[in-house]
């Protein structure tokens, strides 16, 4: 038998380490003196630690290993604990492998433009949703007034409802910039379901992974923010998949003070194969 100094030395377990093993149930000494209350362990026990420490060096939690010690003699359920970790340990290594590659951009961006960190870009998936959508085409980008008009003068006895998340959004589905005749939906979240009307369509939109950048401020700054998403998005292996839109988070129609307005840039995007 082993005392606990004597134990811990061997284990390399800390006896406070060890007095917590055994207050889990984890590691209990194998006699405990009732005059003394010094601990013993067992020479077969340090076996068992030795499992302990190896799963903790896997990542697992002494609860989970707890239930792994349970089980240790039946090779089937052993094989599926260390096959979940490992699904596990990959995942974090693929999310601390995307924010390294982050890191390293964002520094060589920054060292080439010292303004790359004005628009902090994001990638981030917007949900399915439910939305009251009118698609026309409209002299120039600035009279997008024309379909929300559209949208409340055709809804207007229907009282529609706001759904939770609520987006109000328009996407530019031209190619590229135009002058002049340019083709523009607007979309807001409802729930409930409704007819459709004369020029406005109700439709569940599936979700999307996109790359976007939220900035306070007069649409003029929208060239710049546009940049900064193009360059986060050729700096970090992605490519466009699909039209750019942009979610009114307060807009013209909540204030007349342009400095006031908060706008993101959604660009959606997919990772380059």
């Amino acid at each position: 038998m082993l005392r606990i100094g004597d134990f811990s030395k061997l284990s390399r377990i800390s006896i406070r380490m060890l007095r917590h093993y055994g207050e889990l149930g984890l590691l209990v000494p194998q006699s405990t003196d009732c005059y003394t209350n010094y601990r013993y362990y067992s020479e077969e026990q340090l076996l068992i630690a030795a499992r302990i420490t190896a799963l903790k060096e896997m990542g697992f939690s002494l609860a989970t290993i707890l239930e792994i010690l349970k089980n240790y003699d039946n090779p089937k359920a052993l094989s599926e604990f260390l096959t979940i970790k490992r699904a596990e340990v990959q995942a974090q290594a693929e999310e601390i492998s995307q924010r390294l590659l982050l890191l390293e951009t964002t520094i060589t961006r920054l060292r080439k433009d010292d303004t790359a960190m004005n628009y902090n870009v994001v990638l981030k998936t917007l949900p399915e949703r439910y939305v009251a959508s009118v698609r026309k085409i409209i002299p120039a980008y600035d009279q997008e007034s024309i379909l929300w008009n559209l949208l409340m003068v055709e809804t207007e006895t229907m009282n529609l409802q706001p759904a939770e998340n609520c987006y109000s959004l328009a996407i530019f589905h031209d190619e590229g910039y135009k002058e002049n005749d340019v083709d523009v939906e607007i979309q807001g979240t409802v729930k409930g379901t409704y007819p459709n009307t004369e020029h406005v369509v109700f439709k569940t939109v599936p979700e999307v992974e996109i790359a976007s950048a939220t900035y306070k401020g007069s649409y003029e700054q929208l060239t710049a923010v546009n940049q900064a998403v193009a360059n986060w998005v050729n700096d970090n292996s992605y490519e466009f998949n699909g039209a750019m839109f942009c979610i009114y988070h307060v807009s013209p129609a909540q204030t007349q003070n342009p400095n006031e307005l908060v706008t993101e840039v959604c660009y959606p995007v997919k990772k380059k194969k």
